[in-house]
This record gives C-alpha cells, structure tokens and sequence, in this order.
C-alpha cells in the first residue's frame, strides 16, 4: 500500500517520453512505430493504418482510455500499448511494441505496468451498474482482473518479459499452411445444405452462428455487433473467398468461412496466402463434413484468386477435433504462439 492508501501505486512510465492516448493525428506515427517495429521482429501479421483506424473508432473500448503512445523530444513514436475488453468478458487482451532502438531499458517493463493497471481499472469500472440498471445481488461475484498477452514463438525477449513479470503460458495455437498446388480433397454436403458466397445480407445470421459455434471454445467470448463489424468491414477482409453453409428448411447458418488476404504480407513472406480468419460449424450441425465443404470450397476460391498457400490458426486443444481435420486436408504447422495469461489484484475502491 502507498501513502496515498492505494493497493497499486500507479505505473510510472518512462519520463524520457511523453505519453498520452492515441488520437486520430497520431495514425501515422503510430502505423510508423509499428512498422519499425515488425521490420526487425518479422511477426505474422502486424496492425497497419487501417486498422488502427477502426481502434479509434471503438465505442466499447474508447482509445481515449485504453490506448496510450510514448513519443520522443522529436515527436517520434517510440513505444505504444493498449487493452480491450468485453463488459461482460473474464479477461482483457493486451497488446503494443516498443521501437527496437528503444528496447532493453525498461520502457517495455512500464508499458506492462500500465496495460495492468488499465485492466484493474476496467474491470472495476465494468463491475459498476450501469445509468438505470439495478445493482444486484450484494453477493454478486466480481470477477478477478486478468489480463491476456499473446507472444509468437520467435520472440523470446517478449517471452522473457511476460516470463519475469508472472505470466504464465495457457494456450497454444499452430499456424497451419496447406500449397494450393495440390488437389483439393473431394467433399460435398447433405442434402438441404447449401453453400454460398458470403454476402453482406449474412453478416448478422453469421455473427450469431459464430457465436453458438464457439460457445464451447477455450477463451472464446461472444461477439457484439461492434465487435462483429471490425471482423466483417477488416481493411484485409475478402468477402468474395469466404463462404456460409445455409440450412435451406429452417434458413439457419450452420456453419461459415471467413477470409482474408494480406497483400502487402506477400511481399516480405515471399508468398501469397489466403486466410481462414474463422471457421465455425453450429454444434447441432457438427459430424456432418460441412467443415471439410467450407476449407475445399476456401482452397478452390484462394487458387482461383491467384493464392500460393492457404492458412489458419488452430487451437492446439481444440474440442472440435479440428486440428485433426486440419492435418487430414494437407495443413501442416509451420509457427507456434502462445497465450499468456496473469490474474491480478483488484483495483483499490
């Protein structure tokens, strides 16, 4: 406890910077940051403009509170963090990057520290009723604050840090690439099931089969219309790769493809690859080949479309039985992340 009688004196963030939350003028300092950044660290896939822009955008998750960027006497962006977070979730996901001349003083450490205190914050004030709602049950359980970092294999200076700050490893997720040079597995679907081009007119009948689909997903939380639109309006998102399996008796989605294509990512990968960002079967539906249907369909469309490889991440745990599926269909793991979880203390009332 500090003399101010807190639990958590607040993180002090490094003075030789000057810190503030991300606004719309910081967009190219910010895409710059990040940029720098993965040039040296070479992850998978790292934010660009456009997709920062959509953070600025979020109402449930207000950059003006969950962001903050570090800039030098030049004004250079030099480290950035941010958290978000369901108002009902049991977790936040934190992320950032410190410019890697600016590495290995601690500016990373403090970064963490405020990603910490921001969760604290947020859950506290998440657990508060809102305007004209009632305030519950006095035994009402308040879940612990948690905050959820994801690394990729690589990088071991963020594991290290995670490592030494009290995370812990609990998941692992495979990147899988499967050549588009090879023939495409045979698969069709049961009579009554039809396979279509996803469309705008499915975005919400989607959104809901996604939703029952991962209700039984490690880690996975329900998506809110918000949420649901930065998936669908993704600057990378391609609508035209992606596919919906419609039950045509009852007119329910029971099972879709999404995709994406990261043109720029061609460039330094060295291929072009096309993207299952989610791939979901409505549990009632499951046992019946229309993920099998969904990833040939995604193969055909990505070799139509020009694509060298196709790709997704997976769950190394997953209860589906995808992984399995997966390796039956040619994918074969080539990187491995982790996610890093932390159970902090509350924030003091």
């Amino acid at each position: 406890m500090n003399r101010n009688g807190e639990l958590h004196p607040r993180p002090a963030l490094d003075s030789r910077l000057s810190w503030r939350p991300a606004e719309r003028r910081d967009l190219d300092a910010w895409a710059g940051l990040i940029a720098r950044t993965a040039a040296v660290e070479q992850p998978v896939w790292f934010e660009r403009q456009a997709d920062l822009e959509q953070i600025l955008e979020s109402k449930n998750n207000p950059a003006t509170a969950n962001t903050i960027i570090g800039f030098d006497p030049e004004g250079v962006a030099r480290a950035y963090g941010r958290i978000t977070k369901n108002r009902d979730g049991d977790k936040a996901n934190g992320s950032g990057c410190v410019d890697p001349e600016w590495q290995g003083n601690g500016i990373g450490t403090a970064l963490l520290g405020w990603m910490e205190q921001r969760t604290r914050d947020r859950f506290a004030e998440d657990a508060r009723p809102a305007a004209g709602a009632d305030a519950g049950g006095a035994g009402a359980v308040v879940p612990r604050p948690r905050l959820r970092l994801y690394t990729e294999q690589q990088h071991q200076h963020q594991a290290a840090l995670f490592a030494s700050s009290g995370y812990g490893i609990v998941r692992y997720y495979n990147e899988m690439h499967r050549p588009l040079n090879q023939a495409v597995p045979e698969s069709s679907l049961d009579p009554g099931l039809e396979l279509l081009t996803f469309a705008p007119e499915w975005h919400e009948p989607v959104r809901l089969a996604h939703n029952a689909a991962f209700q039984d997903h490690w880690g996975s939380e329900p998506r809110d219309q918000e949420g649901w639109g930065f998936v669908v309006n993704d600057p990378q998102a391609r609508p035209d790769l992606s596919g919906v399996v419609l039950d045509r008796s009852t007119g329910t989605v029971a099972g879709y493809q999404l995709a994406t294509h990261d043109a720029e990512a061609a460039l330094t990968r060295g291929f072009r690859e096309g993207y299952t960002e989610l791939l979901g079967v409505r549990r009632e539906y499951r046992g019946r080949g229309i993920a099998q249907v969904l990833l040939a369909d995604a193969m055909r469309r990505f070799a139509a479309a020009g694509m060298d490889v196709a790709s997704l991440d997976v769950d190394s745990e997953n209860p589906t039985g995808a992984l399995a599926l997966y390796i039956k269909m040619g994918y074969v793991a080539v990187n491995r992340s982790m996610a890093w979880d932390k159970e902090l203390q509350p924030a003091a009332p």
